[in-house]
C-alpha cells in the first residue's frame, strides 16, 4: 500500500517531468526558429548584391604604444 505521502511525492515528480519536457521541447523549437532565420539572413546576404545586407565586421581596436625607453 501507498501512503498519502508517497502518492503525492510522485505526483510532484510527475508534474516536475511534465515541466521539464514542456520546457526542453520549447527550447528545441525556439532553437530551430534562430537557426532558420540566421539561414535566411545568411541566404538573402549571399544572393544580393547589396554590399550593406552582408555582416559588417568588427573595427579592430585601437593600438596604443608607448615608449617607455628612456
Amino acid at each position: 500500500m501507498s501512503s498519502p505521502l508517497d502518492v503525492l511525492t510522485a505526483t510532484v515528480f510527475a508534474e516536475i517531468e511534465k515541466e521539464r519536457a514542456a520546457i526542453a521541447h520549447k527550447t528545441e523549437r525556439l532553437r530551430a526558429l534562430r537557426l532558420a532565420k540566421e539561414s535566411e539572413e545568411r541566404s538573402r546576404a549571399a544572393t544580393s548584391g547589396d554590399p550593406g545586407s552582408r555582416r559588417k565586421r568588427r573595427t579592430p581596436a585601437k593600438v596604443v604604444r608607448v615608449n617607455v625607453s628612456g
